[in-house]
């Protein structure tokens, strides 16, 4: 029970604090690059492709890295490099080094995507994953709201002060766990009865076996395809909806810059109080519970985010933003909790990273579609269809509730059984 606990505790320390280092750095990357570095749209963009194409690619191996060798060791690699890509990208403002910096920082990502989520459910227990999900979610957004506020006023005194900090304070936080984090709930295969290659392929393949013989994680990772189709449209365009699309009132003398901080601080809070009526409300255990849910935060989504591409009046705009930032913050969580339902524990790291790899490819596939459309067409169309791209996702979401099994048959639960303990 301790070492649950305070495996517990080490996850709620890990989310906060990366998320506040990532707020830090990130809430003046754009205006750094444009700024310091030069960047015109186009490079703008590039970054952000370059970035996701790394997650694309090293998704998979480095959940199968944590599955086979170690996940405490994948995270505290993904941290340290995330933490090196910041100062890299603080300390040489040119083209190449920053697209090289976030090709790093994407695949520092993928060693912690996945292998998280599947080190805190090995400590804390199946039954305990969706409650300790919305807590890791709850205390990021405190520590992204913290990191909003200190990034901006480092910045202030000199614009990469806070994303130097964000890059030391990252590499810090890797050596911290070092020390702190437990690893109680994962056995790695005796280098006796393993080739190395050989165990990482056994995994991957374990993992694929597990997402073919279960409909309900095929329907659960085609539903992460559409919000991936959506979700990098609608990153890209929203701000630049309301700089094009329409009137920024002025608050008294202060820059309209100002208002972004508001919608992002008013977001934050209104996504605490959200996340914490999932978690009570909703029944994290309940694969028709979990599905439930998340249809109907998914039409929300999907009409919310279309009427922000609709939106002409400023301040309608902004509850729609608000609106969808917090049903994104709710959504995550709920989507964490049902890939666990269904997942082997022993492959559990490349399941979750299979589907951060779906998600990345629905973000390289749908953004640049989706920007382009926004060139010939405009802001307002191209929002729309983002929108719109939700839509499949819930006619997946209500099949799955349809044939939701009560449980798995006891030949399949032989073939998932065997699909986890395979070695070829």
């Amino acid at each position: 029970m301790n070492r649950s606990v305070n495996a517990y505790r080490v996850y709620l320390g890990l989310s906060s604090a990366e998320a506040l280092f990532s707020s830090m750095f990130f809430v003046v990357a754009t205006v750094w690059r444009v700024e310091a570095a030069g960047f015109n749209p186009l490079q703008l963009v590039l970054v952000g492709t370059v970035m996701e194409s790394a997650i694309f690619v090293f998704e998979i191996p480095t959940g199968v890295v944590a599955d086979a060798f170690s996940r405490k060791l994948s995270i505290i690699i993904g941290q340290a490099m995330m933490g090196v890509a910041f100062v890299m990208e603080a300390l040489f403002p040119r083209f190449e080094v920053i697209l090289a910096a976030q090709a790093f920082w994407g695949i520092g990502y993928t060693f912690t995507s996945g292998a998280t989520e599947a080190w805190i459910a090995g400590e804390v227990g199946d039954g305990n994953i969706g409650n300790t999900f919305v807590r890791g979610t709850q205390v990021g957004l405190i520590g992204a709201l913290a990191g909003s506020v200190v990034g901006a006023g480092l910045a202030s005194v000199r614009l990469n002060l806070g994303m130097l900090c964000a890059g030391g304070a990252g590499l810090i936080l890797a050596v911290c766990l070092v020390v702190l984090m437990p690893e109680t709930g994962y056995r790695a295969t005796p280098r006796a009865d393993r080739s190395t290659w050989q165990h990482m392929g056994d995994t991957l393949r374990g993992g694929l076996r597990i997402v073919r013989l279960r409909p309900a994680l095929l329907s659960i990772l085609g539903i992460g395809l559409f919000f991936g189709l959506y979700s990098e449209g609608y990153d890209r365009l929203s701000d630049a909806h309301l700089l094009q699309d329409m009137h920024i009132p002025t608050i008294g003398n202060l820059s309209y810059v100002v208002w972004f901080g508001i919608i992002d601080v008013g977001a934050m809070l209104l996504s605490l109080v959200a996340t914490e009526v999932v978690r009570r409300r909703v029944n994290l255990r309940s694969h028709v519970g979990v599905a439930r849910a998340l249809f109907g935060l998914t039409a929300l989504l999907s009409a919310g985010v279309i009427a922000f591409g609709l939106s002409r009046d400023f301040y309608v705009a902004v509850v729609a933003m608000w609106a969808i930032a917090v049903l994104r913050k709710s959504i995550n969580p709920l989507y964490d909790a049902w890939i666990a339902q269904h997942t082997d524990p022993a492959v559990r790291a490349t399941v979750i990273s299979l589907a951060g790899q779906v998600d990345a490819f629905g973000q390289i596939a749908g953004g640049p579609a989706i920007g382009a459309l926004g060139t010939v067409r405009g802001l307002r169309v191209a929002l729309v269809t983002a929108g719109a791209l939700l839509s499949p996702a819930l006619l997946l979401l209500a099949r799955t509730i349809r044939r939701a099994p009560n449980e798995t048959a006891p030949s399949e639960a032989a073939d998932l059984e065997a699909a986890a303990r395979t070695r070829v």
